[in-house]
């Protein structure tokens, strides 16, 4: 691994060299643009691929350089070889694109450092519950935490009487009576028959036995009527 590193380093180092001095860098100057390149490419690698706590948008923006920082090295180099072999002519726009690289380099270093900064937000720890030992406020009203006690169920509303006058009552309770006597041998008709008969209440029943019982004993006023 560390032969095959060096000499990587070396032949991208020795291409991009030949592309800056192509392009016009002077001789002094011309090492800088392997050095700037492949030194951005690592540390974009480095912050992509580090286990620290950075932000995802931090390693997005890393891996998004480092990958365009490796394309940029393998391109460089690429043109250079090509333009020694003759396939390959310096115009303005690659002397334009290789004077812009230490521009923009400087420009994607300092914006991935202000990235590298921001590591990732914890959040918020939540409010402590109450303590119930605590003093309450003597101003404020207590609030009772206990929970009611469960609501019986209302029985479901039955159906509403009717109510039916004195009049219509009595004149039912002599039908009843009546077929009452037809089936038990002349006997008038007991309380809870007579209730079980008009559905009504046992007191208001025994009424109305009471005023059969009156009315049976009272006179028919045509049998006392004589005539002249």
């Amino acid at each position: 691994m560390a032969v095959a590193a060096t000499s990587a380093t070396i032949a991208s180092f020795s291409g991009l060299r030949g592309l800056a001095a192509l392009a016009g860098w002077p001789d002094r100057l011309a090492w800088l643009l392997p050095i700037t390149l492949d030194a951005y490419a690592m540390t974009s690698a480095r912050v992509w691929l580090a286990d620290l706590p950075f932000t995802d948008r931090a390693r997005r923006f890393a891996r998004a350089n480092a990958l365009g920082a490796i394309t940029a090295s393998i391109t460089g180099n690429a043109a250079y070889h090509c333009t020694e072999a003759g396939l390959l002519h310096i115009t303005w726009p690659v002397v334009v694109i290789v004077g812009a690289i230490p521009a923009t380099i400087l420009g994607l270093t300092a914006h991935l450092h202000a990235l590298q900064g921001t590591t990732t937000r914890t959040p918020p720890v939540p409010d402590a519950p109450p303590n119930p030992q605590a003093r309450p406020n003597p101003y404020l009203p207590e609030i009772s935490t206990a929970r009611p006690p469960p609501s019986r169920p209302r029985p479901a509303p039955g159906r509403p009487r009717k109510h039916r006058p004195d009049a219509e009552l009595l004149a039912a309770a002599r039908v009843a009576d009546t077929r009452y006597r037809a089936t038990h041998d002349g006997r008038p008709i007991t309380r809870d028959a007579l209730r079980a008969a008009l559905s009504i209440s046992g007191t208001r029943a025994t009424e109305l036995r009471r005023k059969l019982t009156a009315t049976a004993h009272l006179p028919d006023r045509k049998e006392n009527h004589t005539h002249p």
